[in-house]
């Protein structure tokens, strides 16, 4: 019984350190900045959060760069305030002009930068969210901002490759929004049998109601019935007696 557990253990732990090994060279490569959520509605408002990992054992991250996209300009953006970080917005003329709320603007935001306070930033092993408000987001399949991350011993990592549908992901992605088109109102048809419940809840108040009425008039009719044989018993009995 001794022989049989031993080459199955062995064959575990060989299993093990495969995949500890694999998971291990998967890892590092995931950590790349992204935006999240990474699916929003076109047309819509939505707040979105450039998550930003420090890749380094040494260095902090302290500079970060988004550029927008320029295919796809959006008439909207906030930032929210980052403790430790400013942020600076830079603006690019637009043509033809973003129609916002019924006004025409000729200026869409093209960079994001946020540098840290001095002796501060992503310490290694730690991450940074940077908010933002989007909108209106604009009639196309996805937004792709590229990033640039420095470093505080100068080095630059370069978030700026398109990701390919259905390719493989790049050495250096840069995030990706994913758009949808907006849902379509219901239409006259797909309302039609609700419609129809409704008339069917109609009929059956108004039956209901029906019913109740016929119930109570049998009710006063009985009632007069009763109080006339009553009146008649009163008045037959004295006579009986004289």
């Amino acid at each position: 019984m001794i022989r049989l557990r031993r080459p199955a253990t062995a064959a575990a732990l060989t299993l093990a350190a495969v995949a500890t090994a694999v998971l291990g060279l998967a890892g590092p490569a995931s950590a790349h900045v992204s935006v999240n959520p990474t699916e929003a509605k076109q047309g819509g408002y939505g707040r979105f959060a450039f998550r930003v990992p420090n890749e380094s054992d040494t260095a902090s991250t302290t500079k970060v760069e988004v550029n927008l996209p320029e295919n796809a300009p959006v008439g909207s953006v906030s930032t929210m305030p980052v403790p430790g970080w400013t942020v600076t917005v830079e603006k690019r003329k637009v043509d033809p002009p973003i129609e916002v709320h019924g006004s025409q603007l000729t200026e869409a935001v093209s960079k994001l930068t946020w540098t840290a306070a001095p002796n501060g930033g992503v310490k290694p092993g730690e991450f940074q969210e940077f908010p933002v408000s989007m909108g209106p987001l604009p009639q196309t399949d996805r937004m792709v901002f590229k990033v640039l991350q420095t470093y505080s011993d100068g080095n630059i990592s370069r978030w700026i490759e398109e990701p390919t549908p259905g390719g493989e992901e790049p050495e250096n992605p840069a995030p990706v929004l994913t758009l949808t088109a907006a849902s379509a109102s219901a239409s006259p048809v797909a309302s039609a049998p609700a419609a129809a419940a409704d008339d069917d809840d109609d009929d059956a108040d108004t039956g209901a109601a029906t019913a109740f009425g016929v119930a109570g008039l049998v009710a006063g009719l009985a009632g007069l019935v009763l109080g006339g044989l009553a009146f008649l018993r009163t008045r037959r009995e004295p006579a009986a007696k004289s």
